[in-house]
């Protein structure tokens, strides 16, 4: 175990090494692209300087959380659905919220009905396009993460559990959500039934981490010991460069500090997300559902990575889970109700001139048919090595191009 640790901790500081060198790089091309004036790679640049503030945000959150479930006994299965998909499912939460607060507070008093339309529009993409992005790049990247740098084991086992709980919701909540997409409007109880869906998952969670403890007051002292995590004592801040001492003040100090630069990162998130698709003429849709999305998804895969280095795979691939299931039920409920609240609680329109919003219907029909493939690759053999990864990784690739052809022919 000892071992493991330090392998754990030197990847850790590799991730980080890492993380500086891409900074700097960011940071140079942001330089270049502006002395340029190269608007796009400008925008582009911006993105994921983004991407990088919201990771550095995101992982001191999710050290404290880790540290206050461990300190008020939350089990881990309910801190995993609760603490941990809030700290690496900011992004879209915050992202959602904006989108809609953005278009709504630009529009015309007279069009603010069609300008939350487009604002929920944005926050369905970013969502929906983070659920893909979660439920197929992230596992591609763990093991393919992990087939170079734990040769003992380089490939990802995948729990019968998180597949038979974890997975079966994700494809719950994945099917409400095409369900209702396939309706003309959506009304502002639909965020309702979604929040209702996440508490029944969370009572699921409860209830087994019930068995699990009932099981464990079985076995030996021993074994319970072994069975326990590390939690953190220090939250590791940018890059790992300072260190905060982790104790019960402190750590709400660094969530909410933590909350603030998230939300403000995603505010730019916004911005750049609509400025990109101003500058390339193209629905804003069509931009959020990738370059929102992935940027948004950044903690959810760093945390996954390293999860999977601490021999955690079930925990890799339930995190993804997770975050999915908190995404549509919870990311998508509350943009809802905001975007309800300001146009005086009329129903967001999915169709325009009769016709679903751009991208709306190639979005319901590759939801179904990803979801379907990634969760058959999964259950296969409950392992996912090099070769699948790089078949999820492709299926990625053709998600990209429905978004590109969209966006050119829209």
């Amino acid at each position: 175990m000892t071992e493991a640790r330090t392998s754990n901790q030197e990847f850790s500081r590799e991730i980080d090494r890492l993380g500086i060198v891409v900074t700097l790089a960011t940071v140079a091309a942001l330089l270049v692209c502006w002395l340029a004036e190269w608007q796009l790679g400008f925008l582009l640049a911006g993105g994921t300087m983004i991407a990088i503030v919201i990771w550095q945000a995101c992982d001191p959150f999710a050290e404290a959380a880790q540290w206050i479930g461990n300190s008020l006994n939350i089990p881990g299965s309910v801190r995993g659905a609760t603490l941990d998909a809030i700290a690496s499912s900011m992004p879209e939460l915050f992202s959602g919220v904006f989108f809609v607060v953005v278009a709504v507070a630009a529009a015309d008093p007279n069009q603010l009905s069609e300008a939350g339309a487009e604002g929920y529009g944005a926050t369905i993409a970013t969502c929906a396009g983070s659920a893909v992005y979660n439920m197929i790049l992230i596992p591609a990247t763990v093991a393919l993460v992990v087939s170079f740098c734990r040769p003992a084991k380089p490939f990802v086992e995948v729990g019968d559990d998180v597949l038979a709980r974890d997975g079966v919701w994700f494809l719950v909540c994945q099917m409400l959500l095409i369900t209702f997409l396939y309706e003309p409007r959506m009304q502002w109880w639909h965020a309702f039934v979604f929040l209702g869906l996440y508490l029944v998952y969370l009572l699921q969670l409860a209830r087994d981490t019930r068995v699990h403890r009932s099981n464990l007051a079985d076995q030996t002292d021993e074994l319970a010991e072994d069975d326990k995590e590390e939690v953190p004592t220090h939250a590791n801040c940018l890059f790992g460069l300072f260190q905060v001492p982790i104790g019960m003040f402190s750590a709400w100090v660094i969530i909410a500090v933590a909350t603030v630069i998230a939300a403000i990162a995603c505010y730019f998130l916004v911005a750049i997300t609509r400025d990109t698709a101003d500058l390339l003429g193209v629905p804003t849709f069509f931009v959020a559902v990738i370059l929102a999305a992935a940027v948004s998804s950044v903690p959810d895969t760093f945390l996954s990575i390293g999860a999977a280095m601490r021999g955690d795979d079930s925990g890799a691939i339930s995190n993804a889970f997770g975050s999915n299931i908190f995404d549509i039920c919870v990311c998508l409920s509350i943009p809802l109700l905001v975007n309800s609240y300001l146009v005086g609680w009329q129903p967001v329109d999915l169709v325009q001139d009769g016709k679903p919003i751009p991208g709306l219907v190639g979005l319901r029909v590759l939801l179904w048919v990803l979801t379907a493939v990634t969760l058959g690759i999964l259950w296969h053999r409950r392992q996912l090595g090099r070769g699948k990864a790089l078949i999820l990784v492709v299926l990625y690739l053709i998600f990209v191009g429905y978004a590109v052809v969209g966006s050119i022919t829209s």
